[in-house]
């Protein structure tokens, strides 16, 4: 007869037999129980017949190994599920798997939707969008002395005032502006500007429109007017577009601010943070500059070049040497500068990456044209995501964690837009040889076949197996003439049994 211990231990173990049968799915509990039910026989038949407690606590041990046989047994039916389930849907929707692919398509959708979404909170970047494509007027030239290329200002405001005043062949109008360094007060703050003084013509010579102007009169109507820059205005003011009418001091004098600069493609010499548009009264007080002429119809004839020797000839002075240079009128923002990198990438794309898709088959398997139809879609759409992802985010990058000037920024977004696209498309090109060309999966678990001595006589490389029991992919280790690339081995239906995880009778 059983001791009131040996009966408590008993009925404890089979407890714990009974709730760990509550995992096992409802079609094979009864059974399950059963078979467990005889193992805890045998294992208490094994035992002495006195009682002790190491016996019970190793057969406790014994009954709670239950546990993970009934979690194994769950996952097992589970995935057996899911493959009927899979197998028992249409043609198309097999064709196309809805997990793998769909997951793939919507990480990419919402990094793009982030990066979007940073590019319409960020300041800079939405002053940056907004910002109308305006482009110089034609037919500007740069007029600089010919013996001191590239070198400070050379051409003196009195020779400025000579031209002015002097008939004309070939230019029309003249508009002059020096680049000094003066200290700006805005607000409390004090800061070292690149200050313009420019002849009251220049914006007009020019063609540029000064964005956000003051349209009422202005009680400061008698102090000097201020132009700011683009990446001043971002920077200084936060891109506020009623900063027009704000006063402040450029060195000892105070000045109204006029409006801001439109970001425009002419690049002229001295790193301009402001213009500062003076009566032309001032103007003979002025040093050395630079010049800006606008051609006539003569003029522009016989500009055919970039560069053009210009002499001009002086009363009572020996000729001088100049140099015109042409001031380009097509607009390069950052869309144009997306547009290049992109161009660029693609160019390179084939030196780091292989472009070929590795369609090749050992089985005489063909290919639905349904199933081929979404694999060409689910590339399409991958490269279509892409894109707009590298533009925003190199925007965000580029306009809107750091103030950068204009010049910078666009250096910036190149590089990112360049090694983004490069890389990105590298990703997006290995992405899809790795899929499966039936359900798009990604094909799982590598493994080595072969041997590299045997590289001529039979093929080795790397076996990665579709986990929806469709295909094999075939990487060779090291291409040779008569397997060059990676080849897909179609398997018969009648194999899809060996990934569907055990089946029990």
């Amino acid at each position: 007869m059983k001791s009131p211990l040996e009966t408590a231990a008993c009925a404890v173990n089979v407890g714990i037999l009974r709730a760990a049968s509550l995992f096992v799915p409802a079609g094979q509990r009864m059974e399950w129980r059963s078979e467990w039910r005889g193992e805890l026989w045998q294992a208490r038949s094994q035992t002495s017949s006195r009682f002790s407690w190491a016996q019970e606590c190793e057969i406790a041990g014994f009954c709670l190994g239950a546990f993970s046989d009934a979690f194994c047994l769950r996952r097992i039916d589970r995935h057996v599920s899911a493959v009927q389930a899979s197998q028992s849907r249409s043609l198309p929707l097999r064709a196309f798997s809805v997990e793998s692919a769909w997951q793939c398509l919507l990480f990419m959708v919402a990094l793009a939707g982030a990066s979007y979404g940073l590019a319409r909170i960020l300041p800079g970047v939405r002053a940056e969008r907004s910002l109308p494509e305006v482009p110089v007027r034609s037919g500007l030239v740069l007029i600089e002395n010919a013996n001191n290329e590239d070198s400070p200002p050379t051409i003196s405001s009195g020779q400025f005032e000579a031209w002015k005043e002097r008939k004309q062949e070939f230019f029309d109008g003249f508009a002059f502006y020096r680049v000094t360094r003066e200290r700006v007060n805005v607000g409390p703050v004090s800061q070292g500007w690149g200050v313009a003084s420019a002849s009251s013509n220049f914006f007009a010579m020019m063609g540029l429109p000064v964005r956000f102007r003051q349209t009422d009169a202005s009680t400061d109507a008698d102090l000097p007017r201020v132009v700011l820059s683009e990446d001043v205005w971002k920077r200084e003011f936060g891109a506020d577009p009623h900063v027009a009418g704000s006063v402040v001091r450029v060195g000892l004098r105070r000045a109204t601010i006029a409006g801001v600069a439109p970001v425009s493609p002419w690049q002229l010499p001295g790193k301009v943070d402001a213009w500062l548009i003076e009566p032309d009264s001032r103007e003979a007080e002025k040093g050395s500059g630079y010049v800006v002429a606008h051609l006539t119809p003569s003029g522009k004839s016989k500009m055919d070049a970039e560069r053009i020797r210009i002499t001009s000839y002086s009363p009572h002075r020996s000729p001088d040497d100049l140099l015109g240079i042409k001031i380009n009128s097509a607009t390069r923002g950052p869309w144009d500068a997306f547009l290049f990198a992109v161009l660029l990438a693609f160019l390179a794309l084939p030196a780091i990456t292989s472009i070929s898709f590795g369609e090749e088959s050992v089985s005489l398997h063909e290919v639905s044209w349904a199933r081929r139809f979404f694999r060409a879609a689910f590339l399409v759409a991958k490269i279509a995501l892409l894109l707009p992802l590298l533009h925003f985010a190199s925007l965000d990058i580029s306009y809107g964690f750091f103030p950068f000037n204009v010049n910078e920024a666009l250096y910036i977004q190149l590089v990112v837009t360049f090694f983004g696209c490069l890389f990105g498309m590298s990703w997006v090109l290995n992405d899809q040889r790795r899929r499966c060309p039936v359900c798009l999966r990604r094909v799982a678990h590598p493994a080595r076949v072969g041997q590299l001595s045997r590289t001529f006589l039979a093929w080795n490389g790397t076996e990665m197996m579709c986990m929806g029991g469709h295909t094999l992919l075939h990487v060779p280790s090291l291409p040779t003439s008569w397997f060059g690339s990676q080849r897909w081995m179609f398997l018969d239906p009648s194999w899809k049994f060996l990934f569907a995880g055990p089946v029990r009778d």
